[in-house]
């Protein structure tokens, strides 16, 4: 008889935890497991890839309020529109009373807990139950499930979260699960209490799936003299494009000829242009934008950079090495986990002169381009054993 599976997932927008559910999706045995998954919307650029195998569960309004203006609410959905506003008011009296900052994780651990009661339950009885991405109160309190699991994409020391609204969810669940092992040994340094529940799933990266799609054609990516660099991710702290300016004209200051293409999108867009402008990089740093499709771009760039001030396990790393491209990437506190510096990508310092440093000596350096390139012909990026893992858990 085949097991039932719940995925929770707040909608299919470009990013890295979505293109690493599509992998997922894409490793069940459905021969063995049926799969359903919900999304609190229907919207997103990687809906139309979703595997045919997986039920899309039906979308329900209520669940959209996470992300709607509460301007708009107040019209639509009143009582949803005050619970957010409560949310707010109750967030800025536990900052002035602990004295803690806001961060985006606590913002919306409060925003879940006042939208929760409001919600109704996901129907339906599962073996397991996943909440693949953000605040795990759903899964807990709307789903039935024997076995319910919550997943971590990046350093949880960075999110800021209310720790005491974090261990009242986590502890009645039974397994966290983040995407490396450096992952959760920061978890657990957060929360040590949970070292029983914790455990590592990489991220599954479909190959096929990225080499497919690396072979449609673009016409904004132009063949000319300069080397391209090329970054992917979204426009936020985290990914530190920001900065890219300030490094791209450190590295032209040493006489390399480059330009280096953002693709993505967010709340950083303003300050990335406006940090352009400051650097006179306008014809040197070119934002592409969102792209459904980045793996044209990876496939025919010269350097694939990744310049976080922090992350978990970046997908957009392995799905570059995956495309057989030389990889620079920041010491972020997670990087050694990434790669093997030297081997399959290069680390380089946080600080912008290191980085710029870093990046020249790369490009200067033909025969390390080439023995990154050859290194990650031999090494599996796709991670498809892991799904081994969610079996075991499940069973």
């Amino acid at each position: 008889m085949k097991k039932k599976i719940l995925i929770i997932m707040p909608s299919m927008f470009i990013g890295g935890a979505e293109r690493s559910l599509l992998g997922l999706l894409e490793q069940f045995d459905y021969e063995k497991y049926d799969v359903d998954l919900f999304l609190k919307r229907h919207e997103g650029e990687f809906l139309s890839h979703i595997p045919e195998k997986v039920n899309l569960l039906e979308e329900n309004k209520k669940y959209r309020t996470f992300d709607v203006p509460i301007k708009g609410l107040l019209r639509s959905q009143p009582l949803f529109a005050v619970a957010r506003i409560m949310s707010k008011l109750a967030l800025r009296l536990h900052c002035l009373f602990t004295g803690e900052k806001p961060g985006v994780w606590m913002g919306m651990q409060y925003t879940s807990k006042y939208l929760c009661p409001l919600l109704p339950k996901i129907d339906g009885e599962y073996d397991a139950a996943i909440s693949f991405l953000g605040v795990p109160d759903i899964l807990l309190k709307k789903v039935s499930a024997k076995i319910k699991i919550a997943w971590n994409h990046t350093d949880y020391r960075i999110l800021g979260p209310c720790k005491k609204y974090d261990l009242k969810i986590y502890s009645k669940l039974d397994y966290i699960v983040s995407v490396s092992d450096r992952c959760t040994k920061q978890f657990l340094s957060v929360y040590p209490q949970l070292k029983e529940k914790a455990v590592t799933v990489e991220n599954i990266i479909s190959r096929e799936m990225v080499y497919k799609f690396s072979e449609e054609s673009i016409e904004d990516f132009p063949q000319e003299d300069s080397t391209k660099l090329l970054s992917v991710g979204r426009f936020s702290d985290a990914k530190n494009f920001d900065n890219v300016p300030e490094i791209c004209r450190l590295v032209r200051q040493q006489g390399l000829n480059i330009k280096w293409y953002l693709i993505g999108y967010g709340g950083d867009e303003a300050l990335i242009k406006s940090k352009i402008a400051e650097a006179g990089m306008e014809d040197y740093v070119i934002i592409l934008g969102k792209k459904e499709n980045p793996y044209p771009y990876m496939k025919q760039c010269d350097l694939s950079v990744q310049p976080s001030r922090y992350e978990g396990k970046a997908v957009t790393v392995r799905e570059a090495q995956i495309l057989h491209k030389p990889v620079v990437i920041t010491a972020f506190e997670t990087s050694k986990s990434q790669l093997t510096d030297g081997f399959d990508g290069v680390i380089v310092p946080m600080d912008n002169e290191g980085c710029a440093a870093g990046i020249a000596a790369v490009l200067r350096d033909e025969d390390l381009r080439q023995r990154l390139i050859d290194n990650t012909k031999k090494t599996d990026y796709t991670n498809s054993d892991e799904i081994q893992k969610i079996y075991r858990l499940v069973e």
